[in-house]
């Protein structure tokens, strides 16, 4: 798949800046002075997203007119040569990752501890392609945002490397290593034998959520992700998911406006409707695209699957009428859970995607709304799933055929949220006449007559 330029119409007064030769100090001490000279001309982003793009890339965050701009940060200043060396000279053996903007391989690195002078640390190393300035201001982007916040849900940038040699410029960033990957791994990409169960889903998306209310809500600037979706959703060790990429971030509207007007990136199939056609940028863009996620994360389709047959490519299209219909629902809900999940549960996620998806951008919840719908919907459903007891399927049978002597109505499963199983008690034709009880053995398919 590939990345294609699309912009709203506007041209920068900076759009045919040259391209001056930046030197190693600048580079190690003065990133965002080198990113103001630069022209970057993106192209091919991720061989598996269409793209929107284009030049006009000066409003982003690396040329940080931000609070953050005049923080200091703890970034470590790494050696090309340490990075080569922790990689084995970028062994394909060590290749985790690879797209337009370069590659990310595994690595260790050695990291200062006051027990141990030789602690080693897991870490992810993104190298960017040392010729020309693709994803240069992405870089610059990362390392300058980054480099002075830290959150739970945020993932960490350990720190960078920027040097300038006769072989090119290197330019790579150290992040912590999330031994999880991503959620389009385990989800979308399906390269991972293991299917996330059905709360880890729900405590996915809620930590997501958080890292977005972070962005919009809780720092002394707003900051738009402008690119969510699930490659961008890292996982560590225990599930917990931290959000990564903020190489198309974009600083939210001054106080007293409300949208940024911008040049349109992100992936298609994710970004809001009102983005792609105008260009207005707003912190609801993203709550947008966070809808789309929680579709993916309640069916384990792609928003855009190619593969499929046209009435059912684009995931919001396809979902529409079995959300609408409470005894179609369970048809769109991912298969490979193989009906262990809450059917309420299920319901409740989608309601709140519907909600991130409203045409209008102001009848959207604000993130930290969506946090705490999410919380609730976790805390039913963790309740349910602890008291949850399945009964055996012939003492369900007994309990039917009583029901039917006596002529009261059947009792209803007191957990709804149970596994579903097909109701073998309407399968007439397994029944042993003389017995009444379900005989496999004899068992033989009908046959149906039709017409024509």
């Amino acid at each position: 798949m590939k990345c294609f330029h699309f912009s709203n119409g506007e041209r920068r007064e900076d759009e045919d800046a040259p391209v001056s030769k930046v030197s190693r100090v600048s580079w190690a001490r003065s990133l965002s002075v080198a990113s103001s000279s630069l022209d970057t001309r993106r192209s091919e982003l991720d061989s598996d997203s269409y793209c929107y793009s284009s030049r006009d890339l000066s409003g982003s965050v690396g040329l940080f007119e931000l609070p953050s701009q005049r923080r200091a940060n703890d970034l470590r200043v790494f050696g090309f040569s340490e990075l080569k060396s922790a990689t084995r000279g970028f062994s394909r053996g060590l290749l985790i990752g690879e797209g337009g903007f370069g590659c990310v391989y595994r690595g260790v690195v050695k990291v200062p501890s006051d027990h141990d002078s030789s602690s080693k640390m897991d870490v992810a190393i993104k190298q960017l392609n040392r010729h020309g300035f693709q994803g240069h201001r992405e870089w610059i982007n990362e390392v300058n945002f980054l480099g002075v916040v830290k959150h739970p849900n945020l993932v960490k940038l350990v720190g960078y490397c920027a040097e300038d040699d006769e072989r090119g410029i290197q330019r790579l960033l150290v992040y912590e290593l999330m031994h999880n990957k991503s959620l389009e791994d385990h989800l979308l990409a399906r390269v991972l034998p293991i299917t996330l169960p059905w709360l880890t889903r729900l405590k996915i998306a809620q930590d997501a959520a958080r890292g977005l209310a972070y962005l919009h809500e809780e720092m002394d600037f707003q900051l738009i992700f402008r690119d969510f979706k699930a490659s961008n959703v890292l996982l560590d060790d225990d599930f917990n998911a931290k959000l990564s990429d903020f190489g198309l971030a974009r600083q939210g509207p001054p106080e007293g406006l409300g949208h940024v007007s911008t040049s349109v990136v992100g992936t298609v199939g994710y970004a809001a409707p009102e983005y792609v056609q105008t260009g207005r940028l707003t912190a609801k863009s993203d709550v947008w695209s966070f809808g789309v996620v929680m579709y993916e994360l309640i069916t384990g389709r792609r928003a855009v699957e190619r593969n499929l047959p046209r009435g059912e490519q684009k995931l919001l299209g396809w979902v529409k009428p079995f959300v609408s219909d409470s005894k179609k629902f369970h048809l769109i809900v991912d298969p490979r859970l193989e009906g262990q999940y809450c059917i309420k549960s299920a319901q409740k996620l989608a309601a709140l995607a519907n909600k991130c998806l409203a045409k209008q951008p102001k009848s959207r919840p604000k993130m930290s709304e969506a946090v705490e719908i999410l919380g609730s919907i976790i805390s039913e459903t963790s309740s349910q799933d602890e008291g949850a007891t399945e009964p055996a399927p012939e003492a369900e049978e007994v309990k039917e055929e009583a029901t039917e002597e006596t002529g009261a109505e059947p009792t209803k499963p007191r957990n709804s949220c149970r596994k579903k199983v097909f109701d073998i008690r309407e399968m007439v034709s397994l029944r042993n006449r003389s017995t009444g009880k379900l005989d496999w053995r004899n068992w033989t398919p009908r046959l149906v007559r039709t017409s024509g």
